[in-house]
């Protein structure tokens, strides 16, 4: 079997095709989540706070330097709070999904199946048993 023949069986299975549908769909979500912790909920949160801008919060370890053309270090807690804030949503969301997933599957299971048509065999032998009782009739 070729490494091409393989290849393309592998990539055509369902659950491939399906991750990379996640993957896609996931970045997509990433980036409103990310648009709406900076621009939706942390604004107000700085501003109950004394108006303070979280991204730019940061301890400066040394400062800029122009002249020997050294950038500041700093630990930037701010953009970390920022992404805590993000890894928070995205895990309830994750967390609500996943919970009406399970809740549709306890439903369905729950649900009796419909009875079974009957088999071939079951439907001939019950005209047959018709056709007797008509005669005994």
């Amino acid at each position: 079997m070729s490494i091409f023949k393989e290849f393309r069986e592998f990539i055509a299975r369902g659950n491939v095709i399906d991750l990379a549908v996640g993957v896609i769909i996931g970045a997509a979500f990433g980036k409103i989540v990310t648009s709406l912790v900076e621009q939706v909920v942390m604004p107000p949160i700085g501003l109950v706070l004394g108006k303070v801008d979280f991204s730019q919060l940061k301890i400066i370890l040394q400062p800029a330097d122009p002249v020997a053309k050294h950038a500041e270090v700093a630990i930037q807690y701010g953009a970390f709070f920022n992404t805590l804030i993000q890894f928070l949503i995205v895990a309830f969301v994750v967390f609500m999904m996943v919970k009406g997933v399970n809740a549709l599957r306890r439903k369905e299971a729950a649900e009796p199946a419909p009875p079974a048509a009957p088999t071939p065999q079951e439907t001939l032998l019950t005209e047959i048993r018709d056709l007797l009782k008509s005669r005994a009739a």
